[in-house]
């Protein structure tokens, strides 16, 4: 099964007195791989930039710009249609033991060590190896998803970007970006790398072609167990035609949207929009 999917994120910043100069990096440009093929992508800012375009090092197309004329508002529109597919199968052909051999630590280092927003935690840990007991690599992935689902809350507004994974376990609430970083943390205690995704997710899975439905960023994660394989820990379901693939690594600090510094300006005001459409 096979989407279309239009995409359109609008942040505007607002600021109480002119800003003189602005300097950003967006991280809104859908990815093409085996999983979705971008079709058109733009990025619009009002003021208007230069843009710069770049790969990061996890594989992220980034969008540089920089503002130098006094403004008081702006705002930056990433409009993407994109083609999803069906999810892909849980990869089965390595063991824990194949996990531990040294070079697959070694190829995978960077997607098995804590990180500030997924630091090592003692009591995640024991879960995790208790959820893993007894199961093979892809099946603890499930059991430990399916977990962190059952334990936390969905409450928008209990944490906020700078959250940990062990700030979000002392409360048990969060959101889609906290169950990930969670899930992440007891999957790399066990030993099997997993990388932090950012994307879309259209809400509606019987909507009929040209429906529009107001979205948010989301967040997953994916898996190595002898290849990558993604499933969405908030919402219990594999990540397949309704997703849409923005950026990977580590943990969020390495996928913010949107990101950047201003001088002047003084206080300021930020709202982001985000709408989903299914083209076919």
């Amino acid at each position: 099964m096979s989407w279309r999917l239009r995409v359109v994120h609008r942040t505007g910043y607002h600021y109480a007195l002119p800003a003189t100069q602005s300097y950003n990096e967006a991280r809104l440009t859908p990815r093409s791989d085996r999983t979705q093929t971008v079709e058109t992508s733009r990025l619009d800012t009002t003021p208007a930039t230069r843009e710069y375009r770049y790969t990061d090092y996890w594989g992220t197309v980034v969008s540089a710009f920089d503002l130098h004329a006094p403004h008081t508002e702006f705002s930056v529109v990433a409009t993407s249609v994109v083609a999803t597919s069906s999810p892909v199968a849980p990869v089965r052909t390595l063991g824990w033991a194949d996990l531990r051999r040294p070079d697959v630590i070694d190829a995978y280092a960077e997607y098995l060590q804590p990180t500030v927003y997924t630091p090592r935690d003692d009591e995640l840990d024991r879960m995790a190896r208790a959820l893993s007991a007894h199961t093979a690599p892809a099946d603890a992935v499930f059991a430990i998803a399916r977990w962190v689902r059952e334990q936390l809350t969905y409450q928008p507004g209990s944490t906020g970007v700078h959250s940990s994974a062990s700030d979000v376990w002392a409360t048990r609430e969060g959101v889609c970006q906290d169950y990930a970083h969670v899930v992440l943390v007891m999957l790399r205690a066990i030993g099997i790398p997993a990388r932090y995704v950012s994307g879309y997710l259209y809400g509606e899975p019987r909507a009929e072609p040209g429906r529009t439905v107001l979205g948010e960023s989301h967040a997953w994660v994916e898996a190595w167990t002898g290849g990558w394989w993604a499933y969405d820990p908030t919402n219990a379901l594999p990540v397949g035609a309704r997703h849409v693939s923005v950026a990977r690594g580590r943990d969020y600090a390495d996928v913010t949207p949107l990101k950047g510094v201003f001088t002047g300006g003084g206080t300021s005001a930020l709202d982001v929009a985000v709408h989903l459409t299914r083209l076919g």
